[in-house]
């Protein structure tokens, strides 16, 4: 099964936000690019909200292009072959935290935002990190730090409040 058609089966099963999954699919109906950085319309990306629930604290990024404190998240690659394989990749990669375990149920959110190369359709994941995590800054971030769950409101966007609120409703 190829990434693109993985995609549409994930949004189909996801049963929130009817309007925004639908402009997904329709997107990926009308894109078979539309999964891919190259895709000027726009493409769909994945990301993954890492969590560390017996500390009650989210690991977050604060991204070197848009210097805004955000999930970990990004393009999808062609090795990827599911999108939940393309969060768990880009939660790794910019945590720098092996063995990451994503939160059964698929994915928690979808956001959709316009960045300097073209639309995101973020479909939003969340992870938890095992015991004792260390993080590592990635080439991606200026910064990555830990923050309790009320403190995210104070250096995040509402997409990630959001995110995060989401995620704590279905642990």
């Amino acid at each position: 099964m190829s990434l693109h058609d993985d995609a549409a089966l994930v949004l189909k099963a996801y049963e929130d936000q009817a309007d925004l999954r639908q402009a997904y699919l329709d997107h990926l109906h009308a894109h078979p690019d539309g999964m891919w950085k190259s895709c000027a319309d726009g493409h769909i990306t994945a990301s993954a909200l890492v969590i560390d629930p017996s500390r009650e604290r989210v690991l977050l990024t604060l991204h070197k292009k848009l210097r805004m404190w955000l999930q970990m998240g990004g393009h999808c690659e062609p090795g990827d072959t599911t999108l939940a394989d393309a969060a768990l990749r880009e939660g790794t990669e910019e945590s720098g935290i092996a063995g990451l375990d994503l939160l059964p149920g698929g994915p928690v959110r979808l956001d959709r935002h316009h960045t300097p190369c073209a639309w995101h359709l973020d479909v939003q994941y969340a992870a938890t990190a095992p015991a004792g995590a260390v993080e590592a800054i990635s080439d991606e971030s200026l910064d990555l730090r830990w923050f309790a769950y009320d403190k995210v409101a104070g250096v995040a966007d509402e997409s990630v409040v959001r995110l995060l609120e989401a995620t704590r409703a279905r642990l």
